[in-house]
């Protein structure tokens, strides 16, 4: 308050032509040495001058005669004088044999000191200077902006002080009631006790709650909002994947487009799902929309797994029969937890995916694979017997749809439907994987299912008319039954994509099969 009064005396004594911090000034007028005044001086609110009258005779020759006075603020324009040099320019013409010339300066009785006719030379540097524009006159309005700045200043100061003491009191009230600490909740979503190099993993090990379900939502968008994006590693219909660096480590994160809105919501409510995390599911990490005021951002954190998918690996790398029954098995043990209803208070939902495929599925650097994108998912409600399932305008991935899902034949209010359909789509990537298989005797190029039945980008009607009018199934070559393994294999493919949607495996019996499959106990779950 104190610097606000300060503030406005100060303007009061510039509009009133007082300057407090000068004391050789008689209420804001100068005194100045005057020829034709009574007294020898004079005061003025402009500056003090000295006209210089000289005779032109070859060369300028040394001042005749002078006169001095006072000159009025009125004299001025925009701060200069009309009639004042600036001490730089050459002396006016006053008739045929005389000149003459006008200097100011703006201190008192400055005009005084005349040596030899002539001004002294610190006086014609100081009246030089005087040129300068003066400072703009301070008006009423000035001093209603300025109060009225400081004045809203003031009272912001006092509202975010009054808040604070409002919030810090309203704090520790609901702590002495027993209730939670708000702030210490968001102190945990920071995660400051961790350190800058607690891995990932543990972060979740240690915010979690014990249900399977994830990361609180604090945590969640602490964890977007500190990812530095890095470079794209994939496009899709959805929106782009980038790859992102959070304290050193590297994460995956699936940024949709805002019309695909109703994907990421179901993705993550999926992930969010009670005891869902698994290590051959993609592991959910973090999910956030950000608004940068144009558009919205829908961001979906996961593991990043840089072997890609199983797409891109069987495209780049053979497999040999004990990298094929760890991939196989893997990507069955993911979708046997999937489709599994756990029962109890932390139970899970059973859950199938609905658009399996090579590319959908991802190599971990172990060798065994972890199923994503799970934004087509429907869960089974137990308790309602009803299928939890959200209109979407998009539909699996043609090449991988079932026979039922062409005819559109399936029982939508059946979830072991979905079921069957997924493992319908679990055995086109088996044989994907095996025809990438190196026995000893070489591999077949990489090719997608029915590669050779329809066009790259096929449509529903040439898919219906290749599975379900001429009951056709990717060609299974003859010297796969020379390995056991592949002869496995084989059988699995042919039991999962029966036309009869009843009569095919599901995802536990294939589980237990490539588990008890040879010798390799070190893959039995």
């Amino acid at each position: 308050m104190f610097y606000i009064l300060f503030v406005v005396c100060w303007c009061l004594c510039h509009v009133s032509g007082v300057n407090p911090l000068n004391p050789e000034t008689k209420e804001g007028l100068l005194r100045c040495v005057c020829s034709d005044c009574p007294s020898n001086e004079c005061v003025t609110d402009g500056y003090c001058y000295v006209i210089f009258t000289l005779e032109k005779s070859g060369e300028t020759t040394p001042y005749k005669s002078y006169e001095n006075g006072c000159a009025n603020k009125g004299s001025f324009i925009n701060g200069f004088n009309v009639w004042c040099s600036d001490g730089k320019g050459a002396p006016q013409k006053l008739n045929e044999t005389h000149y003459f010339m006008t200097m100011c300066c703006n201190t008192p009785l400055c005009n005084q000191n005349i040596v030899n006719n002539r001004l002294p030379s610190e006086w014609v540097k100081l009246s030089q200077e005087t040129t300068t524009e003066e400072p703009p006159e301070w008006n009423l309005w000035h001093i209603i902006l300025v109060a009225s700045i400081l004045l809203f200043l003031l009272l912001a100061i006092i509202v975010i002080s009054l808040g604070w003491l409002w919030h810090h009191r309203k704090r520790n009230r609901r702590l002495r009631r027993g209730f939670p600490d708000v702030e210490s909740v968001l102190d945990r979503s920071e995660v400051p006790l961790m350190g800058p190099h607690t891995p990932i993993r543990d972060v979740i090990e240690l915010t979690s709650s014990g249900s399977g379900s994830g990361l609180p939502l604090l945590v969640q968008r602490s964890i977007a909002r500190q990812i530095q994006l890095i470079e794209i590693i994939g496009k899709g219909r959805f929106g782009e994947v980038w790859r992102g660096r959070w304290r050193g480590e590297y994460v995956a994160v699936k940024i949709f487009s805002s019309r695909d809105e109703r994907s990421w919501f179901r993705e993550v409510e999926i992930y969010q799902t009670v005891m869902l995390r698994h290590d051959n599911l993609l592991g959910f990490i973090a999910a956030d929309n950000k608004d940068n005021g144009t558009w919205t951002q829908l961001w979906l954190v996961t593991d990043y797994h840089e072997n890609g998918s199983l797409f891109d690996y069987l495209m780049r790398y053979p497999v040999d029969t004990v990298g094929m029954i760890r991939m196989a098995l893997s990507i069955a043990t993911g979708l046997a937890h999937l489709h599994m209803d756990i029962m109890g208070n932390k139970g899970k939902p059973a859950i199938a995916h609905r658009d399996l495929k090579s590319k959908n599925i991802l190599v971990k650097s172990n060798g065994t694979c972890a199923i994503a994108d799970l934004g087509l998912a429907v869960r089974y409600e137990s308790a309602t017997d009803s299928v939890d399932i959200v209109h979407n305008n998009r539909v699996g991935t043609k090449r991988y749809l079932a026979p039922e899902c062409l005819e559109e034949s399936i029982n939508m209010n059946h979830f072991d439907s979905f079921k069957r359909a997924d493992v319908y789509a679990l055995g086109l990537v088996y044989w994907e994987i095996a025809r990438r298989c190196n026995t000893g005797g070489g591999c077949e190029e990489y090719q997608l299912p029915y590669y050779d039945m329809v066009p790259n980008d096929p449509t529903i009607e040439d898919m219906r008319k290749v599975v379900c009018i001429y009951k056709q199934r990717p060609i299974i070559p003859n010297k796969w039954q020379s390995c056991e393994e592949l002869r496995v294999m084989s059988k699995l493919m042919k039991e999962c994509w029966y036309q009869n949607a009843a009569a095919r495996l599901t995802a536990l019996r294939i589980k237990k099969t490539l588990a008890n499959l040879g010798a390799h106990d070190d893959l039995k779950c």
